[in-house]
């Protein structure tokens, strides 16, 4: 636990609630008697098209998959075919108890080509919307999930300088198309990693290296999403829009070395700070979602900017360290935003199921925490649905609750910790879950 003064928690905090007491929002409501979580509580989980869908050949990650010069280790190629399995996949989760779900829209099938919209892609994810709510479960949509068509792409990306009017058309377009059935917009998927992985890392696309476009890609980002949140207004519906962060719990490498500490300060500044501290005035939207999963140590002597967690802590399949308080610390910071939170993506990549019901276990209890400190969270969706394409890692990471058998129609087989979730989604109690120890 970081010490009380950190960036991570505020310097007042609120009163600790006894376990019992009502921590309520105009939203969810009181809690129950005896629950850890209010009766209104969104329970979900996510997914991303081009991680799901499949065929999706008209976009820039379709390219990088296909360039054997990238990082990537294998196509998306059919995903899990939910482009066609989108109702029956809807069926499996309401009846597992969750009430919400998070997907994305594609925008390369929306808009194929410059100022080209496909009616049949809009009429697409209109059944997919109304499926959804067909089966009652809120929709959170969101707008841009790392794929970007390649005539988009081909003009320079995020880097163009009609980048932001070309995003504004699109969204503009969904808005009226679409708008009525998307309660809950997500604007951008994790802006600070698409500049972070493709701009500086390089190991998504464009897969690029610059310590500058980084940056300023990521500054891009943050505006695109107000331009986002006001072409929605200007469509059918009301949706509520959010941008959605991906904020790791950094710590300096070297705690000793002044230079170190200085160095994880100013990334702490690119990686969290900017967007947090960028959401005010008008356009800022009306929630913010918080997307946790590692504690990440920073070294300005690494190539890479970043280090290997120490030895003995224990990391998921993607190489990330297990640090289940870090939520609670992430939700006091995003609060500071004055916004409502809901926490859309969290979770761990790994073939050892029992370790996701942990992982839920622990970090479900970060979530109960943080709220009865006073933090309005009003949902979690777990990240993931379904086992699906992991960008650059192909299918080898599990994060999926529901297991999908690629070789076998795409068979879906929920695993334990889909029931793990699904009792605590129906009773709202952590004691739901096993003691994470």
């Amino acid at each position: 636990m970081l010490p009380r003064g950190s960036p991570y928690l505020p310097p007042h905090p609120h009163p600790h609630p006894h376990r019992g007491e009502s921590v309520t929002s105009a939203e969810t409501g009181p809690h129950d008697a005896g629950a850890d979580f209010p009766a209104g509580f969104l329970w979900g989980s996510a997914t991303a098209a081009h991680q799901v869908e499949g065929g999706n050949v008209n976009n820039d990650w379709w390219a990088f998959e296909h360039d054997p010069s990238t990082a990537a280790r294998e196509s998306s190629g059919d995903g899990i075919d939910h482009f066609h399995r989108y109702e029956e996949d809807f069926t499996l989760l309401a009846s597992m108890g969750h009430n919400a779900h998070r997907l994305s829209l594609e925008w390369s099938r929306i808009e194929p080509a410059p100022g080209e919209f496909s009616t049949s892609a809009l009429s697409h994810y209109r059944r997919v919307l109304t499926a959804l709510a067909d089966r009652g479960l809120t929709a959170f949509v969101t707008l841009h999930h790392f794929t970007l068509p390649r005539w988009f792409a081909a003009r320079g990306g995020w880097l163009a300088p009609d980048a932001l009017e070309l995003f504004e058309r699109y969204c503009s377009r969904v808005a009226v198309e679409l708008g009525d059935l998307m309660p809950f917009v997500c604007t951008v998927n994790e802006p600070q990693m698409v500049a972070l992985h493709g701009y500086l890392e390089g190991y998504h696309p464009p897969g690029v290296t610059n310590a500058v476009l980084w940056k300023r890609v990521g500054r891009t980002l943050l505006a695109a999403h107000r331009v986002a949140v006001r072409a929605m207004r200007t469509g059918a519906g009301t949706p509520q829009c959010g941008l959605v962060v991906q904020l790791p719990l950094l710590a300096p490498a070297r705690a000793d070395d002044e230079g170190c500490r200085a160095f994880c300060e100013t990334m702490r500044g690119e990686i969290v700070d900017l967007y947090l501290n960028g959401l005010s005035g008008r356009d800022r939207g009306d929630w913010l979602g918080v997307q946790y999963y590692r504690k990440q140590w920073v070294d300005s002597a690494s190539p890479t900017l970043f280090a290997q967690p120490p030895a003995g802590v224990r990391i998921s399949q993607m190489g990330w360290a297990v640090h289940a308080d870090g939520l609670r610390l992430i939700l006091h910071r995003a609060s500071e935003t004055g916004l409502p939170l809901y926490v859309t993506e969290n979770g761990i990549a790994t073939e050892d199921d029992s370790e996701r019901v942990e992982y839920l276990a622990s970090h479900l209890a970060a979530v109960a925490q943080a709220m009865a400190e006073g933090i309005d969270v009003r949902g979690y969706l777990h990240w993931s649905a379904f086992d699906n394409f992991e960008w650059a890692e192909g299918y080898v990471p599990k994060f999926g609750l529901i297991a999908v058998d690629r070789e076998n129609d795409f068979v879906r087989t929920p695993k334990p910790s889909a029931y793990a979730f699904e009792r605590i989604a129906r009773t709202g109690r952590l004691s739901a879950l096993p003691d994470p120890g």
